[in-house]
């Protein structure tokens, strides 16, 4: 049986999820009878995803909507995805059944079948709700996939620190709830600065540093609407970055979908995540072994050149400046 390898891809509302497979389908697919070293289907697992930027294989509106569960049952958007996800894990053959005719319909004249799982944005059901769980259990049992989570986070998350704080708890709750392989992306990176400098380097929050420096800040805890209630909890917030730091399972990497460069960077984190570099290696493929190789030992010997790019192009405030 053919191993396949894939990404569960997930993270809240507007991250980018979706603008994500369709780029990682058009790297791939683009020009796949001389470079591609896998064939990229995507699996809509999104009710609510109507429009889509790619190509789908197998679309869960096909089963079910969020338009019908709300016309039928009277629930508001959130409660009918969250309805919408547990009725595909009830019949959660109908999706076993179309994995398995994709993957065995793959045309051997193809690179290897490498699968999307487009996911919905409801944070909850990463963080503690149990159907997605359910799912990737069912996934890895019945197919024997190789699945890695790819958690999107915006950017826009880093030019504030009590909202960076928020993004780190979800990643981490993430992390432990899904117990898969995990990749932490910052998504929109070209878009870091527009609300504002940031108030530490990039790299302190691509490598999550220490974050005592959050609580040092300034402007951490001022709330110009609730001072008051910004003071009250500067003591939680504390402990949040404890237990934050406690696990030090956290850290993120970059990605602007636009540069081609950027994506192969994060999908070459991704591949080692999923074993999908070790997977695939070709004896007689030359170029493989050498990728092999870069992942393994990593091709950027020191920190600084990891983000060196987001500074030149997409930040505007010199190092003197972040530590005024």
């Amino acid at each position: 049986m053919t191993v396949v390898f894939g990404q569960i891809v997930v993270g809240p509302p507007g991250s980018g999820k979706t603008t994500y497979c369709a780029a990682i389908q058009d790297y791939f697919n683009k020009f796949i009878t001389d470079h591609s070293s896998r064939h990229v289907y995507i699996v809509n697992l999104d009710a609510a995803n109507v429009d889509m930027p790619y190509e789908c294989a197998i679309d869960l509106v096909d089963l079910i909507t969020v338009d019908d569960v709300c016309d039928n049952l009277n629930l508001g958007p959130n409660g009918s995805l969250m309805y919408c996800i547990e009725y595909i894990e009830n019949n959660i053959d109908w999706l076993l059944k179309r994995l398995k005719i994709l993957i065995d319909k793959h045309s051997l004249t193809l690179p290897p079948p490498y699968i999307l799982f487009d996911c919905p944005g409801q944070t909850e059901l990463y963080t503690h709700h149990g159907s997605i769980h359910h799912i990737i259990e069912k996934l890895l049992k019945n197919l024997d996939l190789r699945l890695c989570c790819v958690n999107l986070i915006d950017s826009y998350y880093c030019s504030n620190s009590s909202n960076f704080i928020s993004a780190l708890l979800t990643s981490l709750s993430m992390m432990l709830h899904l117990e898969l392989p995990h990749v932490n992306i910052l998504s929109k990176i070209d878009l870091i600065e527009i609300y504002g400098s940031l108030e530490y380097n990039i790299d302190f929050y691509t490598e999550v540093l220490d974050l005592s420096f959050l609580m040092k800040n300034k402007n951490f805890n001022k709330d110009k609407f609730q001072p008051k209630l910004a003071k009250k909890y500067k003591k939680f917030n504390k402990l949040l970055c404890d237990i934050i730091q406690d696990y030090s399972l956290v850290s993120y990497i970059s990605l602007n979908v636009q540069d081609r460069l950027s994506i192969e960077k994060v999908n070459n984190t991704i591949d080692k995540a999923n074993g999908f570099i070790f997977g695939h290696l070709k004896n007689d493929d030359l170029s493989q072994r050498t990728n092999l190789m870069s992942n393994a030992y990593g091709v950027e010997q020191f920190e600084y050149a990891k983000t060196a790019k987001i500074r030149e192009n997409y930040t505007f405030a010199d190092d003197e400046e972040l530590e005024d």
